[in-house]
């Protein structure tokens, strides 16, 4: 046989051995534990831990089979991080037992991040602890509502590229801005995670979605100051199911339409439960906008409990004001959205609120089975409205479908 090439010789090691173990139904060969504590972590819940975190991950990256980065019990601050690929390692874990600390420095809030994990395949982040980040100490630097040249304060976590991986067993308080933002990733699942900030804490989204697919977020509880989910243009292939929401602003689609080819479809919300949001399930789009896609929606077997408006079509969104939006209408297509049992209470008269462009009305709408109540019966039942819908509805209809 003719004899491997040397430069080549421990990558064929590497798989041979995973044939031999794996692919022959043999348990896989131990993780290699990279302990931040051994690369000079401090947790001590004041000293910046970057060095030795990247240094830990530098080596679980290079490492040749399956690699666990371990931060144990403690408190670790930890400024501005990047944890990028692509890595030798066919497997990686990062594993948090312990709870991170973001700055609160203000000269640390310059940046649209404080974890990033970058360019990764079959990357698992897990471990029951917590990222606090300290969002109390940057909140009143929010000025966006009324400073169209504000900073942007950072996300928690951010995932870039990042594909085949998982998100369990975490939790995420107190964000300075989003807990989890998603960009240009696929096949991502998150399951178990916790994400909490107070109803007031401002642009606090827990799980922001871009320009990704394969996205599912299951058996997960968000409480936060705006979106539980957010998924903005380039958003295909989202599942959520069994998350609980609220406080917060709901699940939504949208806003969409500020750049022309916008594109969100293959979005299924079911088994979800919303407390006390300001919206439920919603679809937002600008006006005026570009010429964009919303399509193939479903929101099923949703509990709204006195949630101020549980299901919503604005084509009007422009917040801060837009002039007289009643000249400037939205070029977003919407079509083939479907609310399928969803059952509770609003704390606003108009229940189901579905106002669609005049240039584009939404087309292949479905209601069903929708059975929401006013949340004081003795003011009389909750109202539907109805305004450039094409659709139609069949089943219990309360409030009465207005398509």
């Amino acid at each position: 046989m003719a004899s491997i090439p040397r430069c080549f010789g421990a990558f064929y090691v590497v798989l041979l051995a995973i044939f031999f173990t794996v692919g022959n139904g043999a348990k896989p060969l131990p993780a290699r534990f990279f302990n931040v504590l051994d690369y000079g972590a401090v947790p001590d819940g004041r000293t910046d831990n970057v060095q030795a975190f990247l240094r830990a991950w530098d080596d679980a990256c290079q490492f040749y089979g399956r690699s666990r980065v371990w931060i144990p019990s403690g408190v670790y601050k930890l400024g501005s991080v990047k944890f990028s690929g692509p890595c030798k390692a066919y497997q990686l874990a990062f594993l948090i037992k312990g709870t991170l600390k973001s700055p609160t420095e203000r000269s640390e809030f310059n940046t649209d991040t404080w974890i990033a994990f970058n360019y990764m395949n079959n990357l698992v982040v897990k471990g029951g602890g917590y990222l606090d980040g300290q969002g109390h100490r940057a909140w009143p630097y929010n000025d966006c509502s009324t400073n169209s040249q504000c900073g942007r304060l950072p996300a928690t976590l951010t995932f870039n590229f990042v594909n085949n991986s998982r998100v369990t067993h975490l939790k995420s308080i107190n964000s300075k801005n989003t807990h989890f933002h998603i960009f240009a990733c696929n096949g991502l699942r998150f399951n178990k995670v916790r994400l909490t900030a107070p109803k007031d804490s401002p642009n606090t989204d827990g799980i922001k979605i871009g320009l990704s697919n394969d996205i599912h977020i299951t058996n997960s509880v968000i409480q936060t100051g705006d979106d539980c989910v957010a998924m903005v243009a380039g958003s295909r292939n989202i599942r959520i199911s069994q998350v609980t929401c609220g406080p917060g602003h709901g699940i939504s689609i949208g806003s969409i339409g500020k750049n022309i080819g916008d594109l969100i479809s293959g979005i299924h919300v079911i088994n979800c439960t919303f407390i006390g949001t300001d919206n439920g399930v919603r679809i937002k789009t600008w006006a005026p906008s570009m010429s964009s896609l919303v399509s193939d929606v479903f929101f099923g077997y949703i509990h709204m409990i006195d949630v101020r408006n549980p299901i919503v079509i604005d084509q009007n969104y422009c917040p801060g004001g837009c002039g007289d939006y009643r000249s400037m209408h939205s070029k977003v297509q919407i079509n083939d959205v479907t609310f399928n049992n969803i059952w509770g209470t609003s704390t606003s008269k108009v229940a189901l609120a579905l106002q669609c462009s005049p240039l584009v009305p939404c087309k292949d709408v479905n209601l069903a089975d929708i059975n929401l109540s006013y949340f004081l019966p003795r003011e009389g039942p909750a109202l539907s409205s109805c305004r450039n819908v094409i659709g139609k509805s069949k089943g219990i209809l309360s409030p009465p479908g207005c398509l």
